[in-house]
């Protein structure tokens, strides 16, 4: 049986030290770009599985990463957690996924497992931490969900604008009593989209009646929910904007159960652009956010983070977003 190949072998073949191998395999920030890749390459040519209880034992990594998110249930992580994983396996790390259903003391627990080695660092999505504090020390990368004052890493994209871009498609074809559905307040991400359809709204000279603003919690019942609301005033909206797509589900579902037709009577904007949105009836105009990019770009820099590079936590990682327009918008009925 032909031996497994180790890290000496790279090393010989690279023409460099068992360290510099060693280093690029780990991400160090010690060795040049051009190095690491040749590395990396020869590796994959030779087949090279790293010993992972090995190296455990070694350097006491457990060789994991955790992603911890509001709803594993929710499609909108997989993506994700594709981009996370596969930059994660090309470092030699594992990813376990944590469910915290927004539950403080389950988010409390995923942060005791980091504290407490049984993993060396974390993707956050839930926009929350532990409010026992003592996190502050600790390899976390803060992903699309924002945490303001946290002194954290952040990859996200720029809700406001994106939020604004797809109001001013609302009204650019014609809409005028647009009401927002957000997510649930006061969260930075929920607040940021209110902010970029006030900000639309407010750039075309159209007032937004105080009641034109229900707050969800980016659950489908919620849509339906909030939808009702909005359609029980005297004077209802001809377009909604909605802070993600499973809520603008729901209220599309809600305004056909009243008898609404979508888009005749009411056009639906969506945030997210989950993989169901554009199989819907009708197809749901979405923001789409690059969810495997923003998987891959935050391990990349968990990754920097443990092999003890320097990171700038003053200015977040922005990725762009694509406004997709599809069936669930028309112009108003005159």
């Amino acid at each position: 049986m032909r031996e497994r190949p180790k890290i000496k072998d790279i090393a010989e073949r690279a023409g460099v030290s068992v360290a510099t191998v060693s280093r690029a395999l780990s991400d160090s920030a010690l060795v040049t770009a051009e190095t690491r890749q040749r590395i990396l390459d020869l590796a994959r040519e030779l087949n090279y599985r790293p010993n992972v209880s090995a190296r455990s034992l070694r350097t006491r990594r457990s060789m994991s990463v955790l992603l911890v998110v509001r709803d594993v249930g929710n499609p909108f992580y997989l993506d994700i957690l594709k981009g996370v994983e596969a930059t994660a396996r090309e470092a030699g790390y594992s990813v376990l996924m944590g469910n915290t259903e927004s539950d403080p003391a389950r988010e409390t627990e995923y942060f005791n497992m980091l504290r407490d080695g049984h993993a060396d660092g974390m993707i956050l999505m839930t926009g929350k931490l532990p409010p026992a504090g003592g996190w502050s020390h600790l390899p976390v990368v803060v992903a699309l969900e924002m945490i303001e004052g946290a002194g954290l890493p952040h990859v996200q994209v720029d809700n406001i604008g994106a939020a604004r871009e797809a109001v001013e498609h609302l009204i650019s074809i014609g809409h005028r009593r647009i009401a927002h559905i957000s997510g649930p307040l006061p969260e930075l991400m929920s607040l940021h989209r209110r902010e970029g359809y006030r900000e639309a709204m407010r750039n075309a000279g159209l007032d937004v009646p105080e009641s034109y603003e229900v707050r969800g919690n980016y659950l489908l019942e919620s849509g339906q929910e909030c939808c009702r609301k909005l359609f029980t005033l005297p004077e209802p909206p001809t377009a909604l904007f909605v802070a993600n797509d499973e809520m603008a589900y729901g209220a599309a579902y809600e305004l056909r159960r009243m008898g609404h037709d979508v888009p005749g009577d009411v056009s639906v904007v969506g945030f997210d652009d989950l993989y169901l949105s554009k199989a819907f009836y009708p197809p749901l105009t979405t923001v789409s956010q690059p969810r495997a990019e923003i998987g891959h770009v935050a391990m990349e820099l968990l990754l920097k983070i443990l092999s003890g590079a320097e990171i700038d936590c003053d200015e977040p990682i922005i990725l762009p977003t694509v406004l997709h327009i599809r069936g669930s918008t028309a112009p108003p009925r005159q």
